[in-house]
């Protein structure tokens, strides 16, 4: 057991959860609690640390996550865990994970859904910098059905331990690329047939009178100022989202989960109607 919080392995997990470069160099990010811990895809999971305590109440629970997996449990003791964890009051275990790997040739086509037949819904966020706005938006797209996310070169990391914390999980599932370049990024997307909407306040339709069933991306901006002129000018459409009272405009998250569920909403219908069609002709 590790008892100082001086040990190698301990400043390592700091690092890794205090710096993006560490993260980055290393092609890992570290995850929190026992979901997140059951989640991560076995052949992506590197290491595994549980505090003293965890391993006496929760024994079972990491004999089950470990098993036919070659990583083991590496135990700390109470003080060193809270040191190396992010949270305030910890569950008592974390994993470090290694990254996807796509190649670059199957970076675009990931977020358009691949192989899967399936019409693009993808998130174009520009410049996000709230960690908990960027994994509940990752969340909710899976949630909603979105195929694919897609992010400026400056918006906060995905790998953050509170984003990873605010995915629930979906950070294994979901998609998502960083662009160095968003507006070139957007325009082959274009190029690709899908449909730019952007979230706007100049938006002169309400956003649920779109047809949203073929392939579609929705421009997210920066929670303060709102999309870049250069990235809202690649929009075939600005769409506004109806709002009461004397609110300006909406947490950037909640636009977002109201855009990608509305177009969930007409694809089931859609879907609905095609399989209605095709009982009548049977």
């Amino acid at each position: 057991m590790i008892t100082s919080t001086s040990n190698p392995k301990v400043k390592r997990l700091v690092n890794l959860r205090k710096k993006r470069k560490a993260r980055d160099e290393e092609q890992v990010f570290l995850a929190e609690g026992l979901r997140m811990c059951r989640e991560a895809p076995a052949r992506l999971l590197r290491e595994v640390y549980i505090s003293e305590d965890f391993l006496r109440r929760e024994r079972k629970a990491v004999d089950e996550l470990l098993r036919g997996k070659e990583v083991r449990a590496e135990v700390l003791s109470e003080h060193v865990f809270a040191y190396a964890a992010d949270t305030k009051t910890p569950q008592g275990i974390l994993c470090v994970v290694s990254r996807r790997k796509p190649s670059e040739a199957d970076k675009i086509r990931e977020l358009c859904g691949g192989e899967a037949g399936k019409s693009p819904l993808i998130l174009v966020l520009d410049n996000l910098q709230d960690p908990g706005n960027v994994g509940t938006i990752v969340r909710t797209a899976e949630a909603a059905g979105a195929t694919g996310i897609l992010m400026s070169g400056d918006c906060v990391d995905i790998y953050n331990p509170k984003t990873v914390r605010s995915t629930m999980g979906s950070i294994y599932r979901m998609p998502f690329r960083y662009a160095d370049d968003l507006p070139y990024a957007v325009q082959r997307l274009k190029d690709m047939g899908v449909r730019i909407y952007a979230a706007h306040l100049e938006g002169r339709g309400d956003y649920d009178a779109e047809n949203y069933t073929g392939g579609t991306a929705f421009l997210i901006g920066n929670e303060g100022n709102g999309l870049r002129e250069e990235v809202a000018a690649l929009a075939d459409c600005r769409v506004r989202i109806p709002m009461e009272g004397q609110v300006e405009s909406l947490n950037a998250a909640v636009a977002a989960a109201a855009l990608m569920f509305e177009a969930g909403r007409q694809r089931r219908a859609a879907k609905r109607r095609c399989m209605s069609g095709a009982s009548i002709v049977k």
